[in-house]
């Protein structure tokens, strides 16, 4: 299995994806730290300060403007209300949520990624591992071998592994050294809030209590990670299923795309829960964020998931052992 494995990696080394992917997370990463260090410039004209707590204040301020506005759905109302209600939390026991450095925009980016820029990454490394095969005409010659077809998966499973955690890790590490350059790296012992929830479109704080970034970073990195594997499983599974490239992605895409889109409009529709698509955005109960359906939990998402890689895996075993090839 060692030796299989290891054939996938160089093949997979070989075709430059992972490459064409790290280059692609550092020109991304380098885009949204200058936007950010431009957003920093503009409020601090704006305020003429660099005081944390006043554009805090200016924060709670402009969005009680809009929640003031008649053109808001209900929707949209209740997560500026819960939003507020965080900031006044952070403003009352002086506790800053953005302390300036590197850490904290790792954090902010990785809890913007985790619903579509990291599963499109993975996407891409996950498309093709059995479907390119195919379009190579080197399926023959794979399952020519004195070994058994589950194993062969396997170690295409296992290389897809590998791929995800060596992603994550990329992208963690270009998030800190890029942004640390503008922002500077300190701030890993920042004291960040966490445990808020939500009831009946309340935010609840009984729970609330203080940790360190760095350990609040390892949770969301630890999610994220969960999530791409997810991805990659059901990338994985299409890449078996259809034998073109394309159309395994672009299914995919479009599942992407549309969970986007949707999380913010299915409240009323409780089956969709049930949709892995709707599940992805983890780090949103870190945060205290209330769920796209009521009743989601972290445990629920969790669950969900992992029905849904299970039988991803499930029907990516049986169609490849039992289809012909030709």
């Amino acid at each position: 299995m060692i030796n299989l494995v290891q054939n996938e990696m160089i093949k997979l080394v070989r075709k430059k994806r992972l490459l064409v992917v790290t280059i692609i997370m550092a020109v991304l990463i380098s885009m949204f730290t200058y936007a950010q260090f431009r957003e920093s410039e503009r409020v601090q004209e704006r305020l003429g300060t660099t005081d944390w707590r006043t554009t805090l204040q200016q924060q709670i301020i402009d969005i009680q403007n809009r929640l003031s506005g008649s053109q808001i759905s209900d929707e949209w109302r209740k997560q500026l209300e819960i939003r507020v209600s965080q900031q006044q939390y952070y403003l009352d026991h002086d506790i800053n949520p953005a302390e300036p450095g590197a850490p904290t925009f790792v954090r902010g980016f990785i809890e913007n990624s985790i619903q579509l820029l990291l599963p499109l990454m993975i996407m891409i490394v996950a498309a093709d591992l059995v479907s390119s095969e195919h379009s190579t005409g080197t399926v023959k010659i794979l399952l020519t071998r004195p070994v058994q077809r589950w194993k062969i998966l396997l170690s295409k499973y296992l290389t897809l592994v590998l791929s995800v955690s060596f992603l994550l890790l990329m992208f963690g590490i270009l998030s800190y050294v890029i942004s640390g350059i503008v922002f500077g790296f300190k701030g890993w012992n920042a004291p960040v809030l966490t445990g808020f929830t939500v009831e009946a479109g309340e935010l609840n704080t009984a729970g609330t209590h203080l940790i360190p970034q760095w350990q609040y970073i390892l949770m969301e990195f630890g999610l994220a990670w969960f999530v791409s594997l997810v991805v990659g499983t059901l990338s994985f599974m299409l890449s078996v299923l259809i034998r073109s490239t394309a159309a395994g992605m672009g299914v995919m895409l479009a599942c992407l795309i549309s969970g986007t889109i949707l999380s913010s409009m299915v409240s009323s529709w409780e089956s969709a829960k049930y949709l892995f698509m709707i599940n992805l955005r983890m780090s949103d109960y870190l945060q205290g964020m209330a769920p796209p359906i009521e009743g989601m939990s972290l445990g629920f998402s969790l669950s969900v998931l992992a029905i849904w890689a299970a039988a991803a895996l499930v029907i990516s075993f049986v169609s490849f052992t039992k289809k012909d090839v030709y």
